[in-house]
């Protein structure tokens, strides 16, 4: 059986990597208190702790992430719409999930959102780097953008971005296996390649997401190939496990197909109804 000093221990052996120091606590002592059941010691339990955080984070991360500089590159951009996508790209370009993205960036968000513009607000959960795409997006002038994501360093970076690129909002370090951080209805929510991220953590929270987003449409995207490059028939599990977070939720669904990238626009009901099966409409790709 666990002790609290052992979970404290593992939680301050983590930290100690340079990898994980900037991560939520609160996810590290949940993944933590879950290994140290698993396993049959507190070396293991960090061990297989790391492993985790790799898997659902570090892995997409760049080796040395260049805040600093990004920001002094955006804030040299910032009143000049195509300086500022340019800076934008470079620093999209460093995270693996958002540089997947780059070459439908531009479409994926005009696709999605048209029947929405202009948006006023989003919450944009398990971030990454996407706020920065914003300027992709039919977003109103000075729309709200709140965001949340597990890299405290990152948080900070975007937080200090958002005005660079005429938004206001905030950006919270949280784990949304345990609960969105509390903020107003927006327009839409973005669940970008994050799911399966969120499952590795917690097999049972995406539903519970899902119905605590405070707003009717939620952009939910998956990746159509692994980091590695392979497909895996990773489209037509995806589309599987769509359909099984629909089972029962009386929601609309459309569907974009883009070469990188699946997606699906969902909308909830304007008010509770039955449980009739949701309604799958093929997207334009």
């Amino acid at each position: 059986m666990q002790t609290q000093d052992e979970l404290e221990a593992l939680v301050r052996a983590v930290q100690s990597s340079a990898k994980y120091r900037m991560v939520s606590v609160d996810l590290i002592r949940s993944i933590g208190a879950r290994e140290l059941l698993a396993r049959g010691s507190l070396r293991d339990a960090i061990k297989a702790c790391k492993s985790k955080l790799h898997q659902v984070g570090a892995a997409y991360m760049p080796a040395r992430a260049q805040y600093e500089r990004w920001e002094q590159s955006l804030r040299a951009a910032a009143g000049d719409q195509t300086a500022l996508r340019s800076a934008c790209r470079q620093v999209l370009a460093q995270h693996a999930s958002t540089r997947e993205r780059l070459p439908i960036v531009e479409a994926i968000f005009q696709r999605t959102l048209v029947e929405l513009a202009p948006v006023e607000s989003v919450l944009d959960v398990a971030c990454g780097l996407n706020p920065l795409a914003a300027p992709w997006m039919p977003l109103a002038p000075a729309a709200r953008y709140d965001a949340c994501d597990i890299y405290a360093d990152m948080v900070a970076f975007i937080r200090h971005c958002l005005p660079l690129m005429g938004l206001s909002g905030d950006v919270a370090v949280r784990d949304v296996t345990d609960g969105l951080p509390e903020r107003p209805p927006a327009d839409v929510a973005l669940l970008l390649k994050a799911v399966p991220c969120l499952e590795q953590i917690d097999k049972g929270c995406v539903p519970r997401i899902l119905d605590s987003l405070p707003t009717r449409h939620i952009v939910v995207s998956y990746p159509v190939r692994s980091l590695g490059g392979a497909d895996r028939r990773m489209v037509d599990n995806y589309a599987a496990h769509m359909r099984s977070l629909l089972q029962g939720r009386n929601w609309l669904c459309q569907r974009f197909d883009f070469d990188t990238e699946l997606v699906f626009l969902l909308e909830k009901p304007a008010r509770p109804s039955g449980t009739a099966e949701a309604t799958l409409k093929q997207g334009a790709s």
